[in-house]
């Protein structure tokens, strides 16, 4: 079984059409509601899109083998920087109710909650959004976005303690969160995809120098795509946590990656780097990878096949990163 832990909702264009009209008249109409019909979101999974290489979301899984696809909001949608606050608590959870319809309609989904992350809001805020589709709909996770400032501020560090009501919830909740980056909004030196990668780098260097995991030693923490920087750039570490002290893997094995990277010798680093009890299988599948290598003809997010390619990886490793370990992390 391949149980894919990065995935995103492909919802109708009406879900988009909302958030247009929140942002558009800043609740001075009311909060109003999506009104799609379970036809209308059916057919969003299975009709051929153009920016997934005319093919469908549910054909992009059947073709790579997903058997199960959590799946949280499109990051790029979240407005977390919008203005007031309340269009964020809105529009977050209508998606977060949309992620629980389809997960109804096709069983292979898991709901991943986004949360409500307006800086002018609290964490505690968040959290309730965290509690209420954990415990009343049953997802597994939530997606957790280190910038909710969208590049138009500086938020606080993911080491400061701004976040514990963050890793509390998590913690009673027991579930894990995916360390996902949003919208970057000013024009600046770094693209959209540098952005997220930025992002998964300060996330890991901030967690890794913290005392995080001293007070939450159950807190259980996914960096997406593979990690940022980090991993691959980890020998800069070493030095300074010897001078410390400390040891540097050790403090990167306590995070999660996802491997979701795009060419086989990345993920086979990755795998080196923090061991494949660490790794999970994620493909963010259909999405920003779905365009075909002209050179070999696949998908590039057919992460599947990148694992494949990788010769040394023993039976039960390949087990764990494509089930076993998604299965304990999620309590799937």
């Amino acid at each position: 079984m391949i149980i894919d832990v990065h995935g995103h909702l492909s919802a109708p264009a009406d879900l988009y059409a909302y958030k247009a009209g929140l942002l558009s008249h800043r609740g001075a109409h009311g909060r109003g509601k999506t009104h799609m019909s379970d036809d209308q979101l059916r057919d969003a999974l299975y009709a051929p899109q153009p920016s997934f290489g005319n093919v469908s979301h549910m054909d992009h899984l059947d073709e790579a083998g997903i058997d199960i696809q959590i799946i949280s909001p499109r990051p790029y949608q979240a407005m977390h920087s919008e203005q007031p606050a309340f269009l964020v608590d809105w529009f977050t959870e209508e998606t977060n109710d949309i992620i629980h319809r389809v997960s109804q309609i096709e069983p292979r989904f898991k709901g991943m909650a986004g949360l409500p992350q307006s800086m002018d809001t609290s964490p505690e805020h968040w959290m309730k959004e965290a509690r209420r589709t954990v415990e009343q709909l049953g997802f597994v996770g939530v997606m957790l976005n280190p910038d909710p400032c969208e590049g138009a501020a500086q938020p606080p560090s993911l080491a400061d303690r701004f976040w514990y009501p963050v890793w509390e919830a998590l913690c009673e909740l027991d579930v894990p969160a995916l360390i996902h980056s949003a919208a970057s909004k000013p024009p600046a030196r770094e693209s959209y995809s540098l952005h997220f990668i930025q992002e998964e780098t300060l996330a890991v260097d901030a967690l890794t120098r913290s005392k995080v995991f001293d007070d939450f030693p159950d807190l259980k923490i996914i960096v997406s795509h593979g990690g940022g920087a980090i991993p691959y750039q980890r020998g800069r570490y070493f030095p300074g946590a010897v001078r410390n002290g400390r040891n540097f893997e050790d403090a990167l094995r306590k995070l999660y990656y996802d491997s979701c990277l795009y060419t086989s010798d990345s993920i086979e680093l990755l795998l080196k780097a923090v061991g494949t009890d660490r790794v999970l299988f994620g493909s963010e599948k259909p999405g920003t990878g779905s365009a075909k290598n002209p050179e070999t003809g696949r998908w590039y997010d057919d992460i599947k096949l990148l694992i494949d390619d990788i010769e040394w990886l023993q039976d039960d490793q390949r087990t764990a990163l494509f089930e076993g370990n998604a299965r304990a992390l999620f309590n799937l």
